[in-house]
């Protein structure tokens, strides 16, 4: 899919019915269809062929008897089809490939099973469910494409944007299928591990099948699979995609943390992204709610940000006749992106820091939404901080980037260590934390210039800020509610000391309610540096994220202050203020976002955002070295914004930032 095809206001709407609801499709009418999308800005919408329930929409020519049997209008998919495209609205049609609850009824033999002979139960819901996951190594291969024909035959190839193929996740099967695949790869079936390493075998082999299948059908076709996740894993199978879709809705379980994190990464792959998220106020399936308009805001705006298109997720009412409501507050939202897309296509982020994914180096089969507490941590940190970075794997150029950041839990490696060696000898900053790149298994000097000695003596320590880490801190103890490693120095220098506690809170000793204060006694290091390169022993980024610590970022700051002489974008605002720089790849110009929009917990399951609080008076410092600027405009409106030139940076003035605000910088 060529970037001029991919379309920014898109709709995913959902059509999973009931075989028990009378009526189906008996109110659409397709003008009216239309003509709704039309005035809510829509201009690319995802329609079923068929849902998880194992029902068409369309009239099957191989399988009639699989039509909805309550589907009054048969020609639903094609009627849509048709009426969008008259109105220049693309419709990518939707499948579902591991969840059918036709097939989990009617062939139980092509389902997945546990070690028990059980069926895999994917999402651990209590029947009633269509969760059943579907094994693709079973008969059902071959009746998935034989449904894909179906499609193509009825609808005809012509007037096919593309495919969602969704629900394609790796998982522990134990069918008999399974196990003489893995013996011919010289796998053990015994192996939980080696199980789920083969099911990411069998997904990509699956996903270059099907992908040839359709492009010798359908040549121009947007092929997209969907996992709920993108992550280091899809790298190996890209070639199967034509761009890329980022399930992500922060009320469903996603959370606000998965979005920036994931695409942080995703965008990194060299592949054109639509971000997704729901009008939903929680999940898919939530029929007569709509989600806060801020949030909706956000979500739509972070996605604009990061380098992403949007997609918002609906579903269908049964009788098919779309929501006023829903769709008044998608307009409202994509009313505003249509303003501004044009300045968001074509341009690719403007980084100085690059954040390597614990994702890379998780066992197969850990992690379902694949974000490390860690990686959360160091993205909070980092946003809130008004860095500009990537998340990256350890295969990419480390050159691109000014500082490589390894946060807690990036497992060692000697071919790793070498790699970062040398980008430290060219000049490139790194900080590592915690167990990154830690050789637990020898007693010789690491990257940082120091010898594992074990995992502190403490549960809970100190640090002493001091007057190059910690500079806006008090110069007294600062509780570390993780245990930290003790390194020896040998080659590094010593930045900041932890502290000792009296004792730990075990065996007869303890003191008040939770841990002993401090001895005021020095104990192990808590921050080194050599070369170019700085370490905390304590998993810092992981404590931001279990524990909020301002201390902990203020830590952080002064580590990359340290190393970093410049700094791409600075404001005197919140740290609830985000920012995100991004160029544009033909002209060279800078577009800068700043969004401001606050999550709350106000309820017991979820985080939202309800209002929208303005800032006034922002100022920010941009970076722009030897580039000569000839004007800042505020978009989509191109009113000049007065600026001062100082050395290699401008400053300018905000008068209001409410909710989002996008900068054009010439």
């Amino acid at each position: 899919m060529n970037l001029s095809e991919l379309r920014y206001r898109q709709v995913h709407l959902d059509f999973h019915t009931s075989e028990d609801i009378p009526g189906v499709g008996k109110d659409f009418v397709a003008e009216e269809f239309a003509e709704t999308l039309k005035e809510a800005n829509v201009n690319s919408i995802t329609c079923f062929a068929r849902c998880h329930h194992g029902w068409l929409y369309y009239p099957s020519q191989h399988r009639p008897d699989l039509i909805h049997p309550h589907l009054e209008n048969k020609n639903l998919l094609v009627e849509q089809i048709e009426v969008c495209h008259k109105n220049n609205i693309k419709v990518p049609i939707y499948t579902t490939v591991q969840w059918d609850g036709y097939i989990s009824k009617h062939h139980p033999e092509w389902l997945s099973i546990d070690e028990n002979g059980e069926f895999i139960n994917s999402q651990g819901v209590p029947e009633p469910h269509f969760y059943y996951t579907i094994c693709l190594n079973s008969g059902y291969r071959q009746y998935f494409k034989d449904h894909l024909q179906d499609i193509i035959d009825t609808v005809k190839s012509e007037n096919i944007d593309g495919f969602f193929l969704d629900i394609l996740f790796k998982v522990d099967c134990n069918c008999k299928n399974c196990f003489e695949q893995m013996e011919r790869k010289g796998l053990n079936t015994a192996n939980r591990v080696d199980r789920i390493y083969y099911s990411t075998l069998m997904l990509e082999e699956f996903k270059e099948e099907i992908s040839d299948f359709i492009r010798t059908r359908v040549p121009y076709a947007g092929i997209f699979y969907n996992s709920s996740h993108i992550g280091p894993g899809n790298k190996s199978s890209l070639d199967n995609y034509t761009h890329l879709e980022l399930e992500s809705l922060p009320s469903g379980g996603w959370g606000y943390d998965h979005f920036p994190a994931t695409m942080r990464y995703s965008r990194i792959l060299g592949k054109d992204i639509i971000g997704m998220t729901g009008k939903f106020h929680t999940y898919w399936g939530d029929f007569h709610s709509l989600k806060n308009k801020a949030a909706l805001e956000f979500e739509c705006f972070n996605m604009l940000a990061l380098g992403a298109g949007c997609s918002i997720g609906d579903q269908l009412h049964p009788n098919g006749k779309l929501s006023k409501a829903a769709y008044e507050l998608i307009g409202s939202v994509y009313g505003k992106v249509k303003e501004v897309e044009t300045y968001c296509m074509n341009t690719k982020p403007v980084t100085e820091i690059g954040v390597l994914t614990p994702e890379e180096f998780y066992t197969p089969g850990d992690h379902n939404l694949g974000i490390h507490p860690a990686l959360i941590g160091a993205v909070r940190m980092l946003q809130e901080l008004s860095y500009q970075f990537n998340i990256i794997d350890s295969q990419i150029d480390f050159n691109d980037y000014k500082l490589i950041v390894l946060p807690d839990v990036i497992d060692y490696s000697p071919e790793l260590q070498q790699k970062l060696q040398a980008y430290a000898n060219n000049g490139g900053k790194i900080i590592g934390t915690f167990e990154s790149l830690v050789n637990k298994n020898r007693n010789e000097e690491d990257l940082y210039g120091n010898v594992y000695v074990g995992e502190s003596k403490y549960d809970r320590d100190f640090v002493l800020p001091n007057d190059v880490i910690g500079k806006k801190l008090h110069k007294e103890e600062y509780v570390m509610y993780l245990k930290g490693l003790e390194m020896k120095p040998v080659q590094s220098e010593v930045l900041m000391q932890t502290v000792k506690p009296y004792f730990n809170r075990e065996g007869t000793t303890f003191c008040s309610h939770q841990h002993a204060p401090s001895s005021h006694t020095f104990g192990h290091a808590a921050v080194t540096k050599r070369q170019n390169i700085i370490y905390f022993s304590h998993p810092i980024f992981k404590l931001y994220r279990k524990n909020g610590l301002a201390w902990c970022k203020w830590m952080m700051k002064d580590a990359i202050d340290h190393l970093l002489e410049s700094k791409l974008i600075a404001h005197n605002g919140p740290s609830t203020l985000l920012t995100s720089l991004n160029v544009d790849k033909e002209t060279g110009a800078k577009i800068l976002h700043a969004l401001h929009y606050i999550t709350e917990k106000r309820s017991e399951d979820i985080y939202t955002i309800e209002d929208i609080i303005p800032l006034y008076n922002t100022e920010i410092r941009m970076f722009v070295g030897d580039t000569k600027v000839t004007s800042v405009k505020k978009l989509p409106e191109l009113t000049e914004v007065s600026y001062s030139a100082e050395g290699q940076y401008i400053h300018f003035t905000i008068d209001k930032i409410e909710g989002h605000l996008m900068l054009h910088i010439d």
